[in-house]
This record gives structure tokens, sequence and C-alpha cells, in this order.
């Protein structure tokens, strides 16, 4: 439990779904309730696919472009630092490649659930590296079989906070978005420096013990 706890902090820490309302709302805004229900259904649908391929295939991946796991994490580690400070600084859209081009293109979409929507703005580069890096140290299949459940979970939120998102922006308004965004940035980064550092230090051993 404490595991599963953990890694679902750190996935949705990362993903931020509450950060992606404001776009969602943007690209829907013709969408009857029965329309944006069905791509937030489909958008999250589409995220556990994305991140549960990424995860099981992910070391696959790395073995056949020869790029070593600890370069993988300090990659990664920088991506998530890069969101992070893209959070703090309110441009959450733009550091997933969510431009007013890519808005408008969306607005002419029969379907966004895929793209922009499952990818790039929740699954990117920073919860793709995670995972495959979680892959890597937990080698037994309980606990990955945990993780599994953790992408499920985080894509039963994003589905939650989608299909709720007008009620969210009523709520919490653009001002408590961003409050909540920032305090999210906060906690990515520290995510993102603590990664690069476990990066470095299983490179630095590595090199040492050769």
């Amino acid at each position: 439990m404490t595991l599963f706890v953990a890694i679902l902090a750190s996935l949705v820490s990362v993903v931020n779904p509450l950060g992606a309302v404001p776009v969602f709302l943007a690209m829907t805004p013709d969408y009857s309730s029965k329309e944006r229900n069905k791509t937030a259904l489909m958008t999250s649908l589409y995220f556990v696919m994305i991140l549960m391929s990424f995860f099981l295939a992910g070391t696959l991946i790395l073995s056949f472009f020869g790029i070593s796991l600890n370069a993988m994490r300090i990659a990664g580690g920088l991506v998530i630092l890069s969101s992070g400070y893209a959070l703090l600084s309110g441009k959450f859209a733009e550091s997933r490649a969510i431009t007013e081009k890519v808005r408008e293109e969306a607005k002419e979409k029969e379907d966004i659930s895929f793209a922009p929507m499952a990818m790039p703005m929740l699954s990117g580069p920073g919860s793709i590296s995670l995972l495959i890096g979680m892959f890597a140290e937990y080698a037994d299949w309980e606990s990955r079989a945990i993780i599994g459940s953790v992408i499920l979970t985080a894509g039963l939120l994003i589905y939650l906070i989608l299909r709720l998102s007008p009620y969210l922006f009523h709520l919490l308004g653009v001002a408590g978005l961003k409050a909540i965004s920032r305090i999210m940035g906060f906690i990515v980064m520290a995510i993102g420096i603590q990664y690069i550092i476990f990066g470095v230090v299983n490179l630095v051993e590595s090199i040492i013990a050769a």
C-alpha cells in the first residue's frame, strides 16, 4: 500500500491532470456534455495504453537505441525538472507543446482524445521516463503489478477530473487552478532533482566498480 501511494503521488504530480482542465475546456467549447464525457473517457483510456506500453516495453526500447538506464534517468530528471519549473511559472500548456496553433487545430478535429490530450498533454517524456526507471528499479513482478495498478488508477483520476472539468473550473477558477499547479510544480521539481541525483550516483558507482 505504501508503494502504491508513493508511486501514485509521483505519477499524478508529474502528469498534473488538474493543469489540463483549462486546456481541455478551451478545446471543447462547442461540445455537449455527452461529447465531453466521451472525450474524457477516451483520453483516459489512451493515457493508460500509452503509459502501460512504455512501462512494459521501455527497457527494450532503451536496449534497441543503446541508451543506458542511468542516462535515461538523468535525461528524464531534466525533463521532469523543466516541467516542474513550467508549472511554477504558469506555463504548463506551453511545456507540453500545446501552443495556440495546436488549440485552434484541436477545435477543428473530430477527436482530440489521443492528440493532443492523451499525448503530449498528459503522457509525456517526464511520466514515460519515470515509469521506465521504475520498471528497472522494481524487478519483482509483484511490485510491477502494483505500478500497473497505479497507472490504471491515474487513468481513472484523469477521467473523473476531465468529466468534472466544468464544475472544477467553476469551483476553483483560473486563480485556484494556477495556485494548485504551482504547488505541484514545486513537488515535480523535487522529483526531477531526486531522479537526476539517483542517476548520477548510480553512474558514478558503476564507473568506480568498473
